[in-house]
Protein backbone atom coordinates (compact mmCIF):
# COMPACT_ATOMS: atom_id res chain seq x y z
CA UNK A 1 0.00 0.00 0.00
CA UNK A 2 2.71 2.30 0.75
CA UNK A 3 4.53 1.96 -2.67
CA UNK A 4 1.71 3.06 -4.45
CA UNK A 5 0.87 5.97 -2.50
CA UNK A 6 4.28 6.28 -3.05
CA UNK A 7 4.16 6.50 -6.38
CA UNK A 8 0.85 8.15 -6.61
CA UNK A 9 2.45 11.34 -4.49
CA UNK A 10 5.76 11.10 -7.39
CA UNK A 11 3.22 10.88 -10.36
CA UNK A 12 1.19 13.71 -8.62
CA UNK A 13 4.54 16.20 -7.46
CA UNK A 14 6.08 15.40 -11.12
CA UNK A 15 2.69 16.57 -13.03
CA UNK A 16 2.72 19.80 -10.85
CA UNK A 17 6.54 20.31 -11.17
CA UNK A 18 5.84 19.56 -15.11
CA UNK A 19 2.73 22.16 -15.77
CA UNK A 20 4.94 24.44 -13.91
CA UNK A 21 8.07 24.47 -15.65
CA UNK A 22 5.69 24.67 -19.00
CA UNK A 23 3.98 27.54 -17.45
CA UNK A 24 7.30 29.76 -16.77
CA UNK A 25 9.13 28.90 -19.54
CA UNK A 26 6.35 29.45 -22.52
CA UNK A 27 7.52 31.46 -25.40
CA UNK A 28 3.80 33.08 -25.47
CA UNK A 29 0.69 33.55 -23.42
CA UNK A 30 -1.89 31.32 -23.05
CA UNK A 31 -4.37 32.52 -25.12
CA UNK A 32 -2.15 33.51 -27.85
CA UNK A 33 -0.99 29.63 -27.47
CA UNK A 34 -4.21 28.39 -27.48
CA UNK A 35 -5.07 30.69 -30.48
CA UNK A 36 -2.09 29.65 -32.70
CA UNK A 37 -2.95 25.52 -31.52
CA UNK A 38 -6.53 26.41 -32.81
CA UNK A 39 -5.10 27.71 -36.06
CA UNK A 40 -2.71 25.24 -36.92
CA UNK A 41 -5.38 22.26 -36.04
CA UNK A 42 -7.81 24.50 -38.53
CA UNK A 43 -5.23 24.37 -41.25
CA UNK A 44 -4.21 20.43 -40.67
CA UNK A 45 -7.82 19.98 -40.74
CA UNK A 46 -8.48 21.47 -44.36
CA UNK A 47 -4.99 19.88 -45.51
CA UNK A 48 -6.23 16.36 -44.40
CA UNK A 49 -9.92 17.15 -45.63
CA UNK A 50 -8.51 17.99 -48.87
CA UNK A 51 -6.09 14.66 -49.21
CA UNK A 52 -8.73 12.64 -48.50
CA UNK A 53 -11.02 14.18 -51.48
CA UNK A 54 -7.99 14.16 -53.69
CA UNK A 55 -7.10 10.10 -52.56
CA UNK A 56 -11.09 9.31 -53.06
CA UNK A 57 -11.47 10.64 -56.66
CA UNK A 58 -8.47 8.59 -57.55
CA UNK A 59 -9.68 5.67 -56.22
CA UNK A 60 -13.06 6.37 -57.57
CA UNK A 61 -11.51 6.72 -61.02
CA UNK A 62 -9.68 3.77 -60.39
CA UNK A 63 -13.01 1.88 -59.46
CA UNK A 64 -14.46 2.77 -62.70
CA UNK A 65 -11.31 1.76 -64.77
CA UNK A 66 -11.77 -1.36 -62.99
CA UNK A 67 -15.29 -2.20 -63.47
CA UNK A 68 -15.10 -0.71 -67.27
CA UNK A 69 -11.68 -2.21 -68.52
CA UNK A 70 -12.54 -1.77 -72.19
CA UNK A 71 -13.11 2.00 -72.18
CA UNK A 72 -16.44 1.48 -73.17
CA UNK A 73 -19.37 4.08 -72.02
CA UNK A 74 -21.83 2.74 -69.82
CA UNK A 75 -25.18 2.35 -71.30
CA UNK A 76 -27.01 5.12 -68.65
CA UNK A 77 -24.60 7.89 -69.81
CA UNK A 78 -25.29 7.14 -73.12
Amino acid sequence: MSRLFGFLFGLASGALVGATVAILLAPESGQDLRGELRSRMQRFSDELKEAAAQRRAELEAQLEAMRNPHGEIPLEQR
